[in-house]
């Protein structure tokens, strides 16, 4: 099965789908304004169908790969759900401490794609910790628009708190050195961002394309960032400047990338939106700022 790319879509289909995803528009909406796009013999569904992750395409490091020792397990969350649930990835043959890495997912909760994010930082030496926010409603479903439906349900402070919560759990870990790093992705993103907010002891924070904090909260951070945006990403890229004002202004050490021609979730190898060259180049680069302040 040959992958589809960004170039088989019409931009204004991607733009649809990006509002579908995110709730800004429903699925009779897509529908209804992407029937004007299905050529070909085509349909919208069929479209919508197209767009729609493909999780063993993308998979990178398989589920019992022997470098890897991963499993779910409870962590607590005083401030929100009581007990939730995360998917933990170690390097299999590792000993002694090691540098710790909080993975937070997009807006459908710990899909196979997250949990695989976590197994590839595990082979690159780091205990991964990635939560799943719909723990409370029984986890990850394993369909995108059950696992948008039920995320649409949570209350998101408590949401949030469950997700902050996997920073405090990381740390008490034997393994980890002190050293505590986020990565996350769409709505991930803009909770690492938020994380980077609450926490002034963060080693590293590395969020892709992720909604930015207030100004006033943005100049609480004292983290390194490394900052990742797609050049076709208006919604989150209209509060980037401010961001980027207010970090200068606190004087965080920050790095900022935008990838041209790129589309939001350019780094989710599971979908048409994949951008391999920026893909590649932004991990590289996640990889290194990581190096540099994990060790």
């Amino acid at each position: 099965m040959s992958r589809k790319t960004v170039n088989d879509f019409d931009p204004e289909v991607l733009k649809l789908f990006d509002g579908y995803v995110h709730g800004r528009i429903t699925r009779r909406d897509f529908l209804d304004r992407a029937a004007k796009f299905a050529v070909g013999g085509v349909t919208a569904a069929g479209l919508l169908e197209m767009l729609q992750p493909n999780f063993a395409m993308g998979e990178q490091i398989a589920e019992g790969d022997a470098r890897v020792r991963a499993r779910m397990l409870d962590y607590p969350s005083p401030r929100g759900s009581g007990t939730m649930k995360g998917y933990l990835a170690e390097p299999a043959n590792a000993s002694g401490k090691r540098g710790c890495i909080v993975v937070i997912h997009e807006n459908r909760g710990l899909s196979p794609h997250i949990k695989d994010i976590a197994r590839r930082l595990a082979i690159e030496g780091y205990t991964a910790f990635a939560p799943d926010a719909l723990a409370p409603l029984g986890g990850y479903p394993g369909d995108e628009d059950k696992a948008r439906d039920m995320f649409s349900r949570l209350d998101s402070a408590k949401r949030n708190e469950d997700l902050f919560a996997a920073v405090d759990y990381v740390k008490t870990r034997g393994e980890c050195n002190g050293r505590i790093g986020a990565i996350g992705f769409c709505l991930g993103g803009g909770i690492v961002n938020q994380i980077a907010v609450r926490n002034p002891d963060l080693a590293a924070a590395v969020p892709f394309y992720g909604p930015a904090p207030k100004p006033e909260d943005a100049a609480k951070i004292k983290a390194p960032m490394q900052l990742h945006y797609a050049q076709n990403d208006d919604f989150v890229n209209k509060g980037v400047p401010a961001f980027e004002a207010a970090l200068k202004a606190a004087g965080v050490k920050y790095e900022k990338y935008v990838y041209a021609g790129a589309y939001h979730g350019f780094n989710n190898d599971t979908t048409p939106r994949y951008d391999e060259k920026a893909a590649k180049l932004a991990w590289s680069r996640a990889l290194a700022f990581f190096k540099q302040h994990l060790a």
